[in-house]
């Protein structure tokens, strides 16, 4: 492991980066340069995957873990089963208890695989844990918890923050006292935190900033300790978008719900102004170095080569160099001019499996060519297919198709695949 003192201040390093929003007390900075020193950062198991979107947080992680800091995972089963207002108009449907821990299961191994990969990254050996909230809530009674929290919180202060403001003020939408105390189960878990794992900061979106200073009340007035907040900002795109969005919706860190391919082209398709920031956020690329890669991208845009390292780079982290190699394979395949021939006949066979699936392929069984083009959908049916290949539209292979009865059997490349295409970008996979 690197020395911590090897490293840039982590106010710097953050700031440097676009990852540095709020501080609750400046104080956090000397802190975390220090080390050994623990933090944690909290997801609700509402669905089988995180997004993008909170792979920023993983980012923001590392950063505070390289100078030392332990991590805690924390999963939080007693507030998925609230729902966290925020950013809702309406109320949440109530997740059932199995549907909860299925997706608890999955977020705990999808986060445990990121942290591994970003060790192998930075060749440093991370500490982090899980902690499960359940464990604070079950047995613990209604009485106790009006006692234990409720009586060091006012309704003034739970009535001021934005999410319930908003819920309330509109005359079209309410809000239940059960999602209303969800901020209550938030702020207790950073107490319980404190005094279970000697947890001192919280770190989440800058968009949580009055729940997590709240928590830090509730910890000075219950136990009279100093702890501490951070949050790094909201990010959209160039064009006002939230990051993380596509026109696929949200993009999941589950290869299962968003494949590797589709994160990798959501930051090949990234505005140039948006290169910059993405990769001091996303990847663990040296800042300076990143300095001289944007004054080279600003002499040929064109070329789009800083997309394809950013968007390498994260996929690498998210998912292993290996998806991260097959996504470019098929990107270079869809978009660039190589020979996409020889990029297929390269293929081994768990690349062609990811192939197949991104280019909506079947498996051959012998059918004549009219009826491959509809089976594969590239037309909806044979008299359609018939006027793609009278437009010079289809190609078998590379090969222009002109004639009815071409015969495709024999034209497999020796992996047993064969790429067809209508028109330019219109591509299909079919093996044997």
């Amino acid at each position: 492991m690197n020395n911590i003192n090897e490293l840039k201040n982590i106010k710097n390093e953050l700031e440097d980066r676009g990852l540095f929003y709020q501080v609750s007390n400046q104080a956090v900075f000397d802190i975390i340069d220090n080390g050994k020193w623990t933090f944690y950062c909290g997801f609700d198991p509402t669905a089988s995957s995180l997004h993008l979107w909170n792979f920023i947080g993983f980012m923001v992680a590392v950063h505070l873990m390289r100078r030392g800091n332990k991590y805690i995972a924390l999963t939080g089963w007693a507030t998925g089963m609230i729902g966290d207002p925020s950013g809702k108009d309406s109320e949440r449907n109530f997740l059932s208890s199995e549907d909860l821990k299925n997706n608890e299961q999955a977020i705990e191994k999808q986060t445990s695989a990121i942290l591994t990969n970003l060790e192998s990254f930075t060749g440093e050996k991370f500490q982090f844990d899980f902690v499960n909230n359940r464990d604070f809530y079950e047995g613990f009674g209604y009485l106790d918890f009006l006692r234990d929290v409720w009586k060091y919180i006012t309704v003034n202060v739970m009535m001021s923050k934005d999410n319930v403001k908003k819920r309330i003020e509109d005359p079209s939408q309410s809000i239940s006292y059960t999602e209303f105390s969800y901020m209550l189960l938030q702020w207790y878990d950073f107490c319980k935190l404190h005094t279970n794992e000697w947890v001192n900061f919280q770190i989440w979106w800058s968009d949580q900033w009055g729940n997590l200073v709240t928590g830090t009340e509730l910890i000075r007035k219950k136990y009279d300790d100093e702890t501490y907040a951070l949050t790094w900002p909201l990010i959209t795109d160039s064009n006002g978008k939230k990051f993380g969005k596509s026109e696929w919706n949200a993009l999941f860190l589950d290869k299962e719900l968003t494949s590797p391919y589709k994160i990798y082209q959501y930051f090949m398709n990234s505005a140039d102004d948006d290169i910059e920031k993405f990769l001091k956020m996303l990847t663990l690329i040296d800042v300076q170095e990143i300095d001289i890669i944007i004054k080279d991208h600003m002499k040929n845009p064109g070329e789009r080569k800083w997309q394809k390292l950013l968007a390498f780079h994260v996929v690498e982290i998210i998912h292993w160099g290996k998806d991260a190699q097959v996504a470019q394979k098929i990107s270079e395949l869809l978009f660039w001019k190589g020979d996409k021939i020889e990029i297929l006949q390269n293929l081994n066979k768990d690349e062609i499996e990811s192939f197949f699936l991104e280019l909506w392929g079947f498996i051959y069984g012998w059918e004549k060519l009219f009826e491959t083009i509809v089976k594969s959908g590239l037309a909806k049916s044979n008299w359609e297919a018939r006027q793609a290949v009278q437009s010079w539209a289809i190609h078998i292979g590379e090969e222009k198709i002109e004639d009815f009865q071409y015969d495709i059997s024999d034209k497999f490349l020796s992996n047993g695949v064969l790429l067809v295409r209508k028109w330019k970008k219109n591509f299909r996979i079919i093996k044997k």
